[in-house]
């Protein structure tokens, strides 16, 4: 059901919840890897094929996301600015929503003003607390993002997800057989 998305010339990964650089300073999946429903990969390829034509790479820092992974997510920020109350269901736990940013061909984030999961209000869309060059780059990944087929979420400058997203089931990692939470 779901499609793994593999590193390569255009995409770099680097999944955070299977670190401890993230909101919660542990890592919260085992078996970190990168996967999407069929209708975002295809979305999340066009998107890495504008990207490349502007000699960038999209450099993604979370995809699925299982629903026992978003209720750790929940209990260390029960705020539904940021965190989607898992019992609503997460688009990141249907498999159509991907955390990202943009890196050079060298592998280099551009800066976007706030790291991932800086739950601030400088991380909204169009904040003027970053600089200009930070603005400039948001804009950027918000116009390749938008131009294949995501809608952005305007509390985090990374989070992208299909617009009918609610139209996905929400699964967990066993039903999405992707182990990432180990057994």
């Amino acid at each position: 059901m779901l499609e793994r998305i593999p590193p390569g010339e255009t995409i770099v990964l680097d999944l955070c919840y299977g670190t401890a650089r993230n909101i919660t300073g542990k890592a919260i999946y085992r078996n970190p890897a990168c996967f999407l429903h069929p209708d975002a990969a295809i979305a999340l390829h066009r998107a890495a094929g504008f990207a490349q034509a502007l000699d960038l790479r999209l450099h993604i820092y979370d995809a699925f996301r299982p629903s026992e992974a978003q209720w750790v997510l929940w209990r260390h920020l029960p705020d539904p600015m940021y965190i989607a109350d898992p019992r609503e269901g997460s688009n990141h736990s249907r498999g159509v929503a991907v955390d990202l940013t943009l890196a050079d061909r060298q592998g280099r984030v551009l800066d976007m003003g706030t790291p991932f999961d800086d739950m601030t209000m400088a991380s909204h869309h169009g904040s003027v607390a970053v600089s200009r060059e930070a603005q400039a780059n948001r804009f950027l990944l918000l116009g390749l993002m938008r131009a294949a087929g995501f809608a952005h979420y305007a509390f985090e400058w990374w989070h992208y997800e299909l617009p009918d997203a609610n139209s996905y089931a929400v699964l967990d990692d066993r039903q999405a057989a992707t182990g990432m939470m180990g057994q």
